[in-house]
């Protein structure tokens, strides 16, 4: 008997489409058998029951489809658990940070002009100090703060605080900055037994803002990771000549020297469909050294004829899951974990309100007679002169979402040129800090070309890094070398395998500025001179400029006229001062040639303007009419 090919429609959608096509199937197949298709009749109701049915699962097949993509999901938990697949560490509540003046009292030593700080009184104050702000809440110190370094980027601010009967100085105020994140410590201990690859752990807090330190028993410390693939870690150590003792020299400008460290164990968090914190651990289950659990390729032929197999070890699939590629599981230890709880917008303080501190801790060894060391620690105080901002509500479904994707666009890759720029500027500045970044494609010679001087084509592969720093006086020099090697290694970490970085440092062209102004009648014209002298000097401030940034005169013309009592400009020059004997950079730069329809352009290597002495090399006058 031969089978007809019915036509089945695998198009319908909805409880209509369904109950149509049943009907229209019925009457093309089945047309002797069933011929009524009024609504009450038996027939129609299971027609409709099962296009009921039908509606229902095509309903759930779609929504379960829809949950699969992010850009589409609505459930809180899809959005969740796709958010972090796609690599994004999703929070609930985000906490309030500020910068906090820390203050303490130093004795002085010697008297009258003689008089100068004793440093040997200066604290070194260790970071996870407890501050407590408005409505109770409570702030910790993130840095450590070391009194006895000043330098550009941890400037130290000095002044008089207390002078005894003959006038003498007694005490100096000491004054710095320290960055401070909302949030309660709280301190958890979990027992281990036998080893199980993946194993987890949940923290029982809801709102739990970050994992502070996570330590053994045995005195291992176990850290956090993005994933657990990665078994590299940033870790700072001390730049003291016991760490390093050709880096310890630039201590005062880079006081942490920036190193990779390998780490077997770590960890990765997830946040639940409950709001609680979930720990994830590595695989490494067995304590045998990893070439023992999995063969060495040398030692393995593929089969072929012409290559033997030099081993005959069974090798089983799963051991590869026992190493250590994904981190250790941990075995028989108890650890205690410490992680800060709060956030929101509650955290958000106003200004003056950081003034009380719970409990605080020193880095140090002063044991002097001279002045009572438990008084000048006493003096040690704090105050938020700005704000703390940044505390907000758990994300709602669209703001996660959107967050995601753009976490997921970016990678936590320096893919271009301005992801690079962007990385400098990011370093933590206790590594040293970057004042100017620019980034190009490298250049090299044309190994083909036969004639000399070789062409010079692109280096695809290549990206030519120019750098420069601040000094105490906020000019530019070069990077110093521990500051070249922190920011080697901290780029190394976001560096694509393919990209190499060539780091070197810009050139500084020193300029001067020479103007006449004529004076509006009935001004005063020294004050008019000081008005335009004072704007030159905002406009050329170092912050301002950048690498490869030419100079439009036109421009610069125009603000000096828009200065208050200006008439006109009549003469505007950009010099350039190259003499070494008098602390310039020493590079000589043709201005005349260089400058082009009242632009001057730097030089064709990356290079940037700089007036090194603003109050001399700013030269005004005034001419009349």
């Amino acid at each position: 008997m031969e089978l007809i090919k019915k036509d089945v429609k695998y198009l319908n959608k909805d409880f209509g489409q369904f109950r149509q096509n049943l009907i229209n199937f019925a009457k093309n197949y089945f047309p002797d058998t069933y011929a009524d298709f009024n609504e009450t009749s038996p027939g129609m109701m299971f027609i409709e029951m099962a296009s009921y049915v039908g509606d229902v699962l095509s309903f759930y097949s779609d929504q379960s489809f829809k949950e699969n993509l992010l850009s589409s999901a609505q459930e809180n938990s899809s959005v969740l658990q796709l958010a972090q697949l796609f690599g994004f560490k999703s929070k609930l509540n985000s906490p309030a940070n500020c910068m906090v003046d820390i203050f303490q009292l130093i004795p002085a030593i010697g008297s009258g002009a003689n008089a100068k700080p004793d440093y040997r009184y200066a604290l070194n104050v260790n970071e996870g100090a407890r501050l407590v702000g408005g409505n109770n809440t409570l702030f910790r110190t993130l840095e450590n703060v070391d009194f006895n370094v000043d330098s550009s980027n941890d400037p130290l601010d000095v002044s008089v605080y207390e002078l005894d009967a003959d006038g003498n100085v007694q005490y100096y105020l000491f004054k710095k900055q320290v960055p401070v994140k909302s949030g309660e410590i709280v301190t958890s201990t979990y027992s281990f037994g036998d080893p199980k690859a993946y194993d987890k752990i949940t923290l029982p807090d809801t709102n739990i803002i970050d994992i502070v330190s996570m330590i053994d028993n045995r005195g291992n410390e176990w850290h956090e990771v993005d994933y657990l693939a990665q078994d590299t870690i940033f870790n700072d150590i001390l730049n003291i000549k016991f760490n390093d003792e050709v880096l310890a020299e630039y201590k005062s400008t880079v006081p942490y020297i920036l190193k990779l460290k390998r780490t077997p164990r770590r960890f990765i968090t997830r946040l639940r469909d409950d709001n609680k914190t979930e720990l994830v651990f590595g695989s490494g289950i067995s304590s045998d050294a990893d070439e023992e659990l999995i063969p060495n390729p040398k030692n393995v032929g593929m089969g072929l004829e012409y290559l033997n197999r030099t081993t005959t070890t069974s090798v089983d699939p799963t051991n590869f899951l026992k190493t250590r590629t994904y981190g250790l599981a941990p075995d028989n230890i108890v650890l205690t974990i410490t992680y800060t709880v709060g956030g929101g917008i509650k955290d958000n303080v106003v200004v003056n309100s950081i003034n009380t501190i719970d409990t605080i801790s020193y880095n140090d060894s002063i044991n002097y007679t001279g002045v009572d060391l438990d008084y000048v620690k006493s003096t040690v105080a704090v105050n938020n002169p700005v704000p703390a901002v940044g505390g907000l509500e758990k994300q709602d479904i669209e703001s996660l979402r959107q967050s995601a994707m753009a976490s997921f666009a970016a990678q936590n890759r320096a893919i271009t040129r301005e992801d690079y720029i962007v990385r400098c500027y990011s370093m933590p500045k206790k590594f040293g800090s970057v004042a100017k970044a620019y980034v190009i494609g490298d250049s090299q010679q044309d190994s083909s070309d036969v004639s000399y001087p070789r062409e010079t084509i692109s280096n695809p592969m290549a990206l030519n890094l120019y750098t420069l720093a601040y000094d105490n006086e906020k000019r530019f020099v070069p990077l110093n070398v521990a500051l070249r090697q922190n920011l080697r290694t901290y780029l190394s970490n976001f560096r694509m395998l393919t990209d190499a970085l060539n780091i070197k440092s810009a050139h500084v062209i020193n300029i001067g500025i020479n103007f006449e102004i004529i004076p509006l009648p009935r001004y005063n014209s020294n004050e008019v001179l000081l008005r335009c002298i004072d704007l030159l000097k905002r406009l050329f401030e170092n912050d301002s400029m950048q690498i490869n940034m030419p100079l439009n005169i036109s421009n610069l013309v125009t603000e000096v006229d828009k200065t208050e009592g200006v008439q006109s400009v009549p003469k505007f020059e950009i010099v350039n001062f190259y003499d070494l004997t008098k602390g310039y950079v020493g590079n000589l730069y043709d201005i005349e040639t260089a400058t082009k329809n009242n632009i001057v352009y730097p030089s064709l290597d990356p290079s940037i303007f700089e007036i090194r002495f603003p109050n001399s090399d700013i030269k005004g006058k005034v001419i009349s009419n």
